[in-house]
């Protein structure tokens, strides 16, 4: 009976999960890492626990479908078209190095040219679901790598279209570079006019389902958007989780996001757990154990060119060095999306059978290394710090309006230093400009800074947690400092920093989670605003409010909430 297989395989597979799970978490590594050996383990390579491997495999399938879709409304249009100079340029540099490259040493080494083109194809696609999830593991997801990181991911999920379609050209079956074209415009063409439909007949839809107040029936129009979406784009050559992507690009800027997103959630784990599941099955240990070299010279290969490759392409939009290499380590591993494009290529002959292994069993042993790569990235980059230069390859050209901003900044005197032009940032700077009160801003992100320096903003480029930079912002004659950027190691240094070089300065620093309240106090912030404690005060406020009660025993309320926090920060 098949049911009963596919429910006992089912079973399996969780069960192996959740035990990869808790020892995953005991050793302080990723869970996905666990659910790629689960996959390894239950594989038709390993102990063959698993019976239906097809069902797992299209269960795998939708899985990435929703995973796309979550990312989808995470990241929102709005930051889409803030970083589509940089996903365009960056993408495309990435994209074309890591074939040349590739390309070139596969020719090298004796395959032919098709094949070395093929390999350079499959190489420079990376793992967005594994990415991810890793950035989310690590609080990342928001720092500036992680959405530089993000923007070519998002390019490179556009890329597989046309990637599929060279695929007969490069076989020899036929097609011209013209007809190639003319189907790449055809699909990206599908992908502006679903994106235009979706903008309006989702938000429209979802008003309708919502009016009726049934959960159930707002749960299966998300997924029924979801799939649908997907659906639709596969028949025009798309990817299914680019469809997906869109359809949750589309509702991230709507006001239903927060709860397509919260029912999204509890399914995405379910199905995201299959994803890596799958991944790992492809896994052949005996692949390894045959030519362990040639596996592991492979492995290195494609983790040092794609962390080269993403690192002079986000270096060549203006990010600095540290950003840089941090967005070509996240980079370093194959995709998903890259064990398609080789049964693909196999399939037509482009392939050889050892070829085709040893590129497999290379590619899913990066993304076993992923997690280690990024905190190894981290810790060299922490080590050049004070040896690079911080402005070296910062990329911001003199001009007018730069030389106005410098000239601003060094006369600053008794000012706020607003580190971090996000939403807090912004808030800050609008309520002091409203004021007339002096200060000085200082982004990390090059493309930010360009834009406001257009504006007459007093504002300049640099990493916070450098001397330098705090100290040509004005450091020594700051009345206060405001540390609102998401980036909890940089967030620590300059708390240092300021504390040490100004110590009558009033530091306020922003910080996600209550555990980062009490590193931070100790190392000289007057005050910590922890996103944690701000939400559960104002949702308590607007739950007693909502009673009527008097004003008095609501501030009594939140005062106990307060400092009950405080007392939690402080453990």
């Amino acid at each position: 009976m098949l049911d009963v297989k596919l429910l006992q395989d089912l079973l399996v597979v969780f069960g192996l999960g959740v035990t990869m799970v808790f020892v995953f978490h005991r050793l302080n590594m990723p869970s996905v890492l666990g659910f790629l050996i689960t996959g390894v383990l239950c594989g038709p390579f390993g102990f063959k626990l698993v019976e239906e491997l097809h069902a797992i495999e299209a269960l795998a399938e939708i899985g990435l479908v929703v995973l796309l879709f979550e990312a989808g409304i995470e990241f929102s249009i709005k930051t889409f078209m803030r970083l589509k100079r940089f996903l365009l340029i960056a993408g495309t540099l990435q994209i074309v190095l890591t074939i040349a490259a590739t390309a070139g040493i596969a020719y090298y080494f004796g395959q032919d040219l098709r094949a070395s083109i093929f390999l350079g194809m499959l190489v420079s696609l990376s793992s967005t679901a594994l990415v991810i999830r890793v950035l989310e593991y690590r609080g990342d997801l928001d720092a500036t790598h992680g959405r530089a990181a993000m923007s070519i991911l998002i390019f490179q999920d556009l890329c597989i279209v046309p990637m599929v379609l060279v695929v007969p050209y490069l076989a020899g079956q036929g097609g011209s570079v013209t007809d190639i074209l003319l189907l790449t415009g055809k699909a990206l063409l599908f992908v502006v006019v679903a994106g235009m439909i979706a903008r309006y007949l989702i938000p429209y839809l979802l008003s309708h389902v919502a009016r009726i107040k049934r959960r159930e029936a707002f749960v299966l129009s998300i997924i029924f958007l979801c799939l649908g979406t997907a659906f639709a784009t596969s028949h025009f050559g798309l990817s299914m989780a680019l469809g997906a992507f869109i359809a949750g690009l589309v509702i991230s800027d709507s006001k239903y996001s927060h709860q397509a997103l919260s029912e999204v959630l509890p399914i995405r784990e379910i199905l995201n757990c299959l994803v890596f599941v799958s991944i790992g099955m492809l896994f052949d240990v005996r692949v390894l154990l045959a030519n362990p070299s040639a596996v592991i010279m492979l492995l290195v290969a494609i983790m040092v060119v794609k962390t080269i490759t993403g690192f002079v392409a986000t270096a060549a939009t203006g990010y600095s060095w540290r950003i840089s290499l941090l967005t070509g380590v996240v980079l370093a591993q194959a995709s998903e999306f890259s064990f398609v494009l080789s049964k693909l290529g196999y399939a037509s002959g482009i392939l050889d059978e050892r070829t085709n292994q040893l590129f497999l069993a290379a590619a899913i042993l990066s993304m076993f290394a992923t997690p280690s790569a990024i905190s190894v990235g981290h810790f060299i980059q922490g080590k050049l710090k004070g040896v690079i230069p911080d402005g070296w390859g910062q990329g911001l050209s003199k001009d007018k309006d730069q030389e106005a901003a410098a000239k601003a900044v060094a006369k600053a005197s008794n000012h706020v230093i607003v580190v971090g032009f996000g939403v807090a940032g912004q808030s800050i700077v609008q309520a002091l400009t409203a004021q007339k009160l002096p200060f000085v801003v200082v982004e990390f992100d090059p493309i930010v800074v360009k834009e406001q320096l257009k504006r007459g903003l007093p504002i300049m480029y640099g990493d916070a947690s450098r001397l330098e930079v705090l100290q040509h912002a004005g450091l020594a004659r700051a009345r206060s400092v405001v540390l609102t950027m998401s980036d909890s190691t940089i967030a620590l240094a300059a708390c240092d920093l300021v504390a040490r070089q100004n110590p009558s300065a009033y530091l306020a620093v922003r910080a996600r989670y209550l555990r980062q309240v009490r590193p931070l106090k100790s190392l000289g912030a007057n005050r910590v605003i922890p996103e944690e404690a701000a939400g559960a005060i104002e949702l308590t406020k607007e739950v007693l409010n909502n009673y009527a009660l008097p004003q008095a025993d609501v501030d009594v309320a939140l005062a106990a909430l307060r400092e009950d926090l405080i007392e939690r920060a402080s453990r």
